[in-house]
């Protein structure tokens, strides 16, 4: 398998707004981000991916962009950015920005032209129909604003505050990679694609099944009938002019679809963001809100069905949290005890952490960061909560368990500011989002000084996978694949071998190994699997 850097490293995710507030007005900044590289570069990760930090509204968090080629007056100025970079650079760190293409801003100059009239030359660069069709948008409502301007219906595929481009018009995919070549010529390091395979739509625009009150449009945006051909004109017209990493957020590909997107031979991406793994067992609402059991064995046959599906042609992602998803101590570990946050938290690390893959950290995640108790709507930033909790309400749900069901869920769980003192550190005035309730005990300046903290094995294991070929382009193979509380799995490469054992569970369990433990979450090692336990054995 060809080595490459973004294979080797290590992605730490920031979400600029949450990070460290440098000029003290409550919202985090890219001062603040400089200023703190250090910490990232001690940590043992090696790229930094920024959430969104160009000029915006802020109607969905910087995800609404009105100009590719300016930063958000929140986060400072473009000088702001490029003592950024050229800091990150010096310390040996990579950048890579958020590239949000599928739709722009209703602000942006392009939009205001488009939906000025119909006879101008940006009048086709947005979808535009006379009459819209069943679509839902995925923050709610109908996927259809009328313009009164035009006389038309323009499609958001999200809030109506983010028109979707009309990526049939090449004058908007040139628009596209000229902006990502300004970007490459400053010097970042990639780009990670926000919903990118959803930019080709079926250009029938037929009605979707009901859902509700609206339809499902993911059969006729996700993964369209041209998305392979603009992914390669973009890599023709400026993927392939940098060395970058380019990892696209894949809603609903499949196996089969990625390794079309990632295989080398395609000149596509590298690599794609996955959701089969995330969206299993996930608290959503689909007519009703739900909670399905969480099972571990159909969990470990979702990643056994992507490890074993692009090995050696395309390549993975590894990651348990972003600003999209909630905390994954809270999901998927136990936080009813200090000592069971702190086992579960370095059980979940290890399991998926050294998989075949580029492993992702977010901001947070490193500290075991636990999900937020928003008391009230009022207490919520993000939109799609917004919108989750008057759908509820509307459905008859009360508020108390509306508010319980969005603290599963939401994903300003993920968005509270990163704290980096028992008081939180990140401010010194009131941040633009509470803190999380349990930074007197989880937070940097703790946890560096905790030899036993999430932190420091954190450091660990980054440093285990950076210095082993076996752990990063080793083969994959999943062991005791029907056990309930069991995660084990191989990673083999030449004649060296390395086993992978996780206990899921609060149950103790007997499991045998040979080797060398080279990590664990215990201090001893026997044969005996405790609450939680974790442990990479060096077998040759």
């Amino acid at each position: 398998m060809e080595r490459k850097w973004w294979k080797e490293g290590c992605v730490y995710q920031i979400y600029p707004r949450s990070f460290y507030d440098f000029n003290g007005d409550g919202i985090g900044d890219l001062k603040g981000i400089t200023k703190n590289l250090e910490y990232v570069k001690e940590l043992g990760a090696s790229i930094i991916w920024l959430n969104p930090c160009y000029k915006s509204p802020n109607d969905d968090n910087g995800y609404d962009i009105s100009d590719y080629r300016a930063i958000m007056d929140d986060f400072g100025t473009m000088e702001d950015f490029d003592a950024l970079l050229e800091k990150a650079h010096s310390l040996g760190l990579k950048i890579i920005m958020d590239l949000v293409v599928n739709h722009t801003s209703d602000e942006h100059e392009w939009f205001i032209k488009s939906s000025s009239s119909k006879d101008n030359d940006k009048s086709d660069w947005y979808i535009w129909k006379d009459q819209k069709n069943n679509w839902g948008a995925c923050f709610g409502g109908s996927a259809w604003e009328y313009c009164e301007s035009r006389g038309q219906y323009y499609l958001h595929s999200f809030s109506k505050k983010q028109p979707d481009l009309n990526w049939e018009n090449k004058d908007v995919r040139d628009a596209v990679y000229d902006l990502m070549n300004y970007w490459g010529d400053k010097g970042i390091d990639g780009f990670r694609m926000d919903v990118i395979t959803m930019i080709s739509k079926d250009q029938s625009f037929p009605d979707g099944e009901l859902n509700g009150e609206y339809g499902d449009s993911s059969k006729y945006t996700n993964n369209g009938p041209r998305i392979h051909e603009f992914l390669k004109e973009m890599n023709e017209k400026s993927i392939s002019h940098y060395d970058w990493l380019t990892v696209g957020e894949g809603a609903g590909a499949r196996v089969e679809d990625t390794l079309s997107y990632t295989d080398p031979k395609n000149k596509e991406l590298n690599m794609i963001f996955s959701f089969e793994h995330m969206n299993y067992a996930k608290p959503q609402c689909e007519n009703n809100w739900k909670e399905d059991k969480f099972l571990l064995p159909g969990y470990k046959r979702i990643y056994k069905k992507w490890q074993e599906g692009l090995d050696q042609r395309g390549w993975n992602t590894l990651y348990l949290e972003n600003h999209d998803q909630v905390r994954s101590v809270s999901r998927y570990g136990n936080t009813t005890t200090k000592e069971l946050w702190k086992k579960s938290a370095k059980a979940l690390a290890v399991m998926y952490y050294l998989m075949q893959g580029t492993p992702y950290i977010y901001m947070g995640q490193e500290l075991g960061l636990t999900n937020t108790c928003f008391n009230s709507i009022d207490e919520y930033r993000d939109i799609a909560a917004k919108n989750d909790y008057s759908v509820m309400l509307s459905r008859g749900f009360s508020k108390e368990d509306a508010l319980r069901l969005l603290n599963l869920t939401s994903r300003d769980n993920s968005r509270t500011p990163f704290p980096w003192n028992e008081n939180g550190g990140f401010t010194t005035s009131k941040p633009w989002i509470k803190y999380n309730q349990d930074i007197s005990f989880i937070n940097v300046e703790s946890e560096k000084k905790d030899p036993d903290s999430i932190l420091n094995f954190y450091k660990k294991l980054i440093a285990l996978r950076k210095n082993s070929d076996t752990l990063i382009y080793g083969s994959f193979k999943l062991l005791e694949e029907d056990d309930e509380s069991l995660f084990v799995y191989s990673r083999t490469l030449g004649d060296e071998k390395y086993l992978v054992v996780v206990n899921m569970s609060e149950d103790i369990r007997q499991y045998k190994t040979e080797g060398k433990v080279v990590l664990s979450n215990y201090d001893d090692s026997t044969d005996v699997l405790r609450s939680w336990e974790a442990k990479v054995v060096k077998e040759k």
